[in-house]
Parts: structure tokens; sequence; C-alpha cells
């Protein structure tokens, strides 16, 4: 990047909002990925004059301009691939209206998700989608990825609450989309075209929020399965039973293994257990559904069933799927956790060809998931520093999402195409949508300077 453009953006920001120190760009090489490549330089906007000004001047001089939250995705979305600037959005962090009468809220993009959760608490109100990484993850990047997190298969992810936005575009120009309605069929829907964009057509600087009166009450149970096909069964029969779980997880037997070996928790290595929690308004209501849960779970030779009586016990009963990922961390030098989702009923399916591909390359490839939706989360294990590790961490790679598709599934449920999926969208996407994605991109971007490189929407 020319020095002349880095004083003009010192000019538009301010001196205290710009870095090029190496300290920085080496932290914005990389985001929760295992994907590196060096900005050369930051910004941190604090209002939308600010980003449009940028981008005026990113246009003029053509260089790439990647926006970032807090840097967690897994699928490398923030890591600069054509270096160029990264834009921090973590400086334009009010929430800046919540209006419970209209079920709204209006936010900037660097809130953070659990900071606006601990706001709407006391007006007994919550915003639904649930990301594990809800502590530190921000609400632009939430919009940004579409994320989900492990109450998706009742409440649904990002896109069914995102209502309106405010977006710059590549040019500087600023989108106004959608509108304070629970509902609007006034053209085409801009607004969810944005939504799981990866800001590849332009920065969200403004988000109008659907939220939702929160249940006070839950209701928790784990089982255990000895065999894979008894939990696959439940997890179908329970989703069609009329009862809605707010959360259903699994954990798999290479993950309970991965614990075992990395904690105290001495966990039998079933082949899989499951942790379902139920909510609502009365003790009757959840108890009610999670009953319900329970005889599916022994209706399918559940080797063990456990309920939770207080918070505390739910909280137990939660250890396994919530200490997982750290878990799996431990394991080796470099992890790929991957993100993808099958039709309910072919999770065992997938659970099996997972478990099959870990023998066939020799790796260590624990699962969980968000079982009542079918988003799994295969973690591949391995040694970076080695070649022959590499070779088969790419092969297995791409047998997975070989297998993803001809389940009928998809390549990313939540987390994302980014630069991790981008050699693997073709296999989902046919010719003519490629195409016209590759289409809208030029449109909202022709000098392809917005997040350039990720979700293969280059021409070919």
């Amino acid at each position: 990047m020319d020095k002349n453009v880095k004083e003009l953006l010192k000019e538009i920001v301010g001196p205290e909002n710009f870095s090029d120190s190496l300290i920085d760009l080496i932290a914005y090489a990389k985001d929760a990925s295992e994907f590196r490549r060096r900005p050369d330089a930051a910004v941190w906007p604090v209002s939308t004059d600010h980003v449009s000004a940028v981008m005026k001047l990113a246009s003029q001089e053509k260089f790439a301009v990647v926006a970032r939250g807090a840097g967690t995705s897994l699928a490398g979305l923030a890591v600069p691939e054509r270096g160029g600037l990264i834009m921090d959005m973590g400086r334009m962090d009010k929430i800046i209206e919540i209006n419970i009468e209209d079920r709204l809220v209006v936010v900037q993009p660097g809130v953070v998700y659990a900071d606006l959760d601990g706001k709407l608490s006391p007006h007994g109100f919550f915003f639904p989608p649930d990301p594990a990484s809800g502590a530190v993850c921000t609400l632009g990047g939430n919009v940004a990825t579409n994320a989900g997190g492990i109450k998706g298969a009742k409440y649904g992810t990002t896109k069914d609450y995102v209502l309106a936005l405010e977006v710059v575009l590549a040019d500087g120009g600023v989108m106004r989309t959608g509108s304070r309605c629970m509902k609007t069929s006034s053209g085409y829907d801009m607004t969810k075209l944005f939504v799981g964009s990866e800001g590849t057509l332009g920065i969200i600087t403004e988000i109008t929020l659907k939220i939702n009166p929160k249940p006070p009450l839950i209701s928790t149970a784990m089982a255990m399965f000895d065999d894979l096909e008894d939990a696959g069964r439940a997890i179908s029969q329970i989703m069609h039973s009329g009862i809605l779980p707010c959360a259903l997880e699994i954990v798999d037997q290479q993950s309970l293994k991965a614990i075992n070996q990395n904690t105290t928790l001495n966990l039998p290595e079933v082949e899989a257990i499951l942790v379902a929690e139920t909510d609502g308004y009365t003790r009757e209501e959840t108890e009610y559904q999670i009953d319900k849960v329970v005889e599916i779970f022994r209706l399918n030779r559940a080797s063990m069933v456990r309920r939770a009586k207080s918070r505390q016990e739910a909280e137990a009963l939660w250890t396994a799927r919530k200490t997982a990922y750290g878990v799996m961390a431990r394991i080796n030098n470099n992890l790929f956790v991957e993100d993808l989702a099958v039709p309910m009923s072919k999770v065992p399916e997938m659970l099996r060809a997972i478990s099959d591909l870990a023998k066939k390359h020799n790796l260590i490839i624990p699962t969980v998931g968000h079982a009542g939706d079918g988003n799994l989360h295969p973690v591949i294990s391995f040694d970076g520093t080695k070649p022959d590790e590499v070779h088969r961490v790419e092969e297995a790679s791409a047998e997975l999402f070989e297998k993803v598709i001809q389940l009928g599934g998809t390549l990313t449920g939540e987390h994302g195409i980014g630069l991790a999926k981008a050699r693997f969208i073709g296999m989902e996407h046919d010719a003519k949508s490629m195409e016209y994605m590759r289409g809208i991109k030029r449109l909202f971007d022709p000098n392809n300077i917005l997040n350039p490189g990720k979700m293969a929407l280059e021409a070919v």
C-alpha cells in the first residue's frame, strides 16, 4: 500500500484509528481458522461516514478491504487473502435502540452478542441465535456469516431475525434495506442478500434485529447410546414428534475419548451422547416436552438417561458438549473445525462416514453438532508441520464434502464458505448458480476490492 494512501487513511479516520505497526498487522493476519495473510494496514472506523470515505478511497486506489469483527471465523472469512486494509468494526459498538413495543433493536456492527443479551435480559427478551462464540463475537460478523448455534432447531439462524440494514457499498455509497416491520413483501429482499455474504458485497454499519420474548423455564436431559443408529433414530423421532426442543446436541465417541484423555470427567465412551433442552413459560409445559424426549430416548435403546433436577445439574449434563472444542484444541498442533449440514435422517450415515474417513486417512476426527437441525462439526486434528499429514487432511476434506453433497447436504450450516470451502463450492452450486452469484459480485463490487478471494466469486 502506497505511503500517500496511508496518510489519506489517517486523515479520514484520525491517526488514533489507523495502524500499520507490525504487531497489529501480525494480529490481523489470521482469525480463528488456520489461514494466515498479513494486511498492509488497519483502520477502526467509528461512524458510517468513516466507512464511506474509506471505501471511496479504496475504490479510487483499488486496494482490498476486509471488514472484521471479533475474528472468530473458523473458515478464514476475516483473513486478508489479497493483503490490503483490515477494517475493524469493533469501535462501532453502540446499541442505538431497544424497542420492546415493536420487538426490535437497532445496533452497530461492533456490538458483542453477549452484551446485547445482557441488555435484553431485564426486559425478558433475547436475540435467539446463540453462537458458541457468543461471549466475544460481534453482531456484524453474525450477520455477515448468517451465524447459528445450539438453538437453531427451534429458533433458526441470524437471517430469520434481520429486519433492516445500513450498508456501505464498494464505491462508498450508502444503502438502506428492509424495514422495521415484522413482515414485508416490498420489492426484492436486499436485506437477505447481504446476510451471509461474508463482506463481499458491502460493509454493514447498522443492523435492525427482531427480538423474541425469552421463555423463563428450561428442562434438560441427556442420553447415552451404544449404537449410533439408535441415536439417529431418536433424533429423527424427536424432531417429528410434535416436540420442538430448543437444543438437541450430539457428541460422538471420538469426542468422548478426547474428553477423557484431556479431562477428569471419565465419561462412558459410548457411540453417542445426546443432550436435549426444552423451554417454555410453565413448568408443566417444559416437563411435558422433556418427558416426551426421554420417552423417545428410551424407546430407542438408550443405555442411560439422565434428567436434570436443577440448573446446576443441567450445567453438569452440558459439560461434555461445552468442553468438546477446548479439549480438541489440545489433541494436536492444528485444527480444521468443519461445518456441514445434512437432512436429519442422514445424521447417523454422515457420522459413520466421518468415522470411516478418519480410519481410511489415519486421522483423528472427533465430531459434535446440532443434531436437531442436522448441523455437524467434524474437527480434523493434524500437525501442519508434516506435509504427508496435511495431504491426508486435504484428501479427507474433499471426500467428506463429496459425501455431504451425495446425502443432499450443504457445505456449511453456519460458519460460511470463506477460504476453507471455496474450492468445494462448485460441488453444491451448479454452473448457472455460480454464474449469477459472480454476476451479483461484479455488480456490487466491479473492482473486486471487498474481501476478495472468498467464496470462489472471481470469474473463471
